[in-house]
């Protein structure tokens, strides 16, 4: 119903489409050897000749898998503008963040107002099931299914689970076509995926394109591992197929990446594996479950990975534990680098949450954690997920040269109490790299790297053994962080 669009530094949720991508055949050369001797030469050798690759027939997956695919109308009454989102006004690209208009609207609908718009969603079952994107019917009162055969039913939304923007609907209805699922495990990048969906109303649109990465992680989208595509997606195509070359949907398109609020040759679909987790909590249950580990993380870049002597900057940072979480039953600690889990790499910092929030509640996962230049394993207990996400924290700035650049104190009794710490220094002044890195006065140095600090002089000590760069663990009101500052 309502799409979101993404800047350079964000994504935004949008009725999206996705499509096929191909790769065209080569033929093989064959070449023969003379010899210099008065001999008889050999018979000349033709060299193997290379598989042809053929382009998918993509008129035969529309014809069979077409009539599953289903235009949605809704209408409602927006609840916040800017498609649901609520925006920070100090975020500079906050206006980035903007809801596709309805078919006469110009802008994102003000509170309070009604709402229609468009998207697209699949036909699993025969007996009217339906898969969609949540956004689609997000604050809708009325949804409509329209079949290409044009008989239109309207539908009861049976659940939807923002995290993952995945919705179920039902409409009353028997023998009705179906798509063929897949699997993302057998997805190549470079492979030709097809979409179809209704852009701007245009009903069973068919575009093509290529599988351009996988698990990709998102800002604000952390629970999906996405599948990044080139195929032409806009309004209306939220909650369409991706097909693969089989004609089996491995995804559920979802977001582009825009300035513009149109296609410009990045779109996202949701594992199919994904959605159809998701629907079978809510056929069964009515809700959807995410598992929870209760941790604050960082991206870790090659200032945190020389910090912390990583051998490549991979992982995901540990900037604060949650009290009473399964992370600090786990006996994890800010300043852990999580680098696997149950076996899985975790290269990016979204791998993380992506990972657990596919786990379910009361899971025990397996942690590889590089803690003080060692490595650990760890076994923890998920608990249930709460309306608060797993957060990213970010810095600010970029950590410049020179010295550390801190004046710094021993914490007041009174100020222990009020910020709720039990050791760490009051930053009275930073300049330099510190200040240049985003360290504020009022700031509390808590760490250096994955060190506790409560002395002045522990801290000299702790940066004169470090190499060019020292991460600094901060916190700033309720917030930790950890700000990496380059020294020599």
């Amino acid at each position: 119903m309502k799409t979101p669009v993404l800047s350079s530094s964000r994504l935004v949720l949008a009725m999206l489409a996705s499509g096929v991508i191909g790769a065209a055949g080569f033929g093989a050369l064959s070449s023969t050897h003379a010899s210099s001797a008065a001999t008889t030469a050999p018979a000349p050798v033709a060299a193997a000749a290379a598989p042809a690759v053929t382009t998918p027939d993509f008129a035969q997956i529309t014809a069979q898998h077409g009539a599953a695919v289903v235009n949605i109308s809704v209408a409602g009454t927006s609840k916040a503008s800017a498609g649901g989102l609520e925006l920070d006004p100090s975020d500079p690209f906050s206006e980035f963040f903007r809801q596709f208009p309805g078919p006469r609207g110009r802008g994102g609908p003000q509170q309070g107002m009604p709402t229609r718009g468009q998207g697209s969603g699949f036909i699993v079952s025969a007996d009217g099931t339906i898969l969609t994107n949540a956004h689609v019917v997000q604050d809708a009162t009325e949804v409509t299914v329209k079949l290409t055969d044009r008989r239109e039913f309207k539908a009861k939304v049976l659940g939807s689970d923002p995290r993952t923007d995945v919705a179920v609907i039902k409409i009353e209805a028997k023998g009705l076509p179906t798509v063929t699922l897949g699997s993302t495990r057998s997805l190549r990048v470079g492979e030709w995926v097809l979409a179809i969906g209704s852009p701007f109303g245009l009903e069973n649109t068919v575009t093509a394109g290529v599988v351009s990465a996988k698990g990709r992680t998102l800002p604000d989208d952390s629970f999906v591992p996405f599948i990044q595509t080139d195929v032409a997606v806009n309004p209306g195509n939220s909650g369409g197929p991706l097909f693969n070359a089989r004609g089996e949907v491995v995804g559920i398109n979802s977001q582009i990446y825009s300035r513009t609020g149109g296609y410009q040759g990045l779109s996202f679909a949701i594992p199919i594996e994904i959605a159809t987790k998701v629907k079978d909590q809510i056929v069964s249950t009515g809700k959807v479950s995410h598992a929870r580990l209760g941790v604050s993380i960082q991206e870790v870049n090659q200032a945190f990975a020389d910090s912390f002597k990583l051998d490549k900057p991979e992982g995901a940072l540990i900037s604060s534990v949650e009290a009473e979480s399964p992370a600090e039953k786990a006996g994890l600690k800010s300043g852990d680098v999580i680098r696997k889990v149950n076996g899985q790499p975790v290269i990016a910092s979204g791998d993380l949450p992506a990972a657990i929030g596919q786990s379910t509640p009361g899971e025990k996962v397996t942690l590889d954690v590089w803690r003080q230049g060692r490595n650990e394993v760890i076994q923890a207990t998920l608990g249930g997920a709460k309306d608060k996400a797993t957060q990213t924290a970010k810095a600010e700035g970029e950590p410049g040269k020179g010295k550390l650049g801190l004046a710094l104190r021993p914490l007041q009794p009174q100020e222990k109490q009020s910020s709720g710490l039990s050791g760490g220094l009051l930053i009275e002044q930073a300049a330099g790299p510190s200040a240049k890195a985003g360290v504020q006065p009022g700031d509390v140095l808590i760490a250096v790297n994955d060190t506790p600090v409560r002395s002045v002089e522990q801290v000299r000590e702790l940066v004169g053994k470090n190499g060019k760069t020292v991460a600094l663990l901060i916190q700033r009101g309720e917030n930790k962080i950890f700000v990496p500052v380059q020294v020599g």
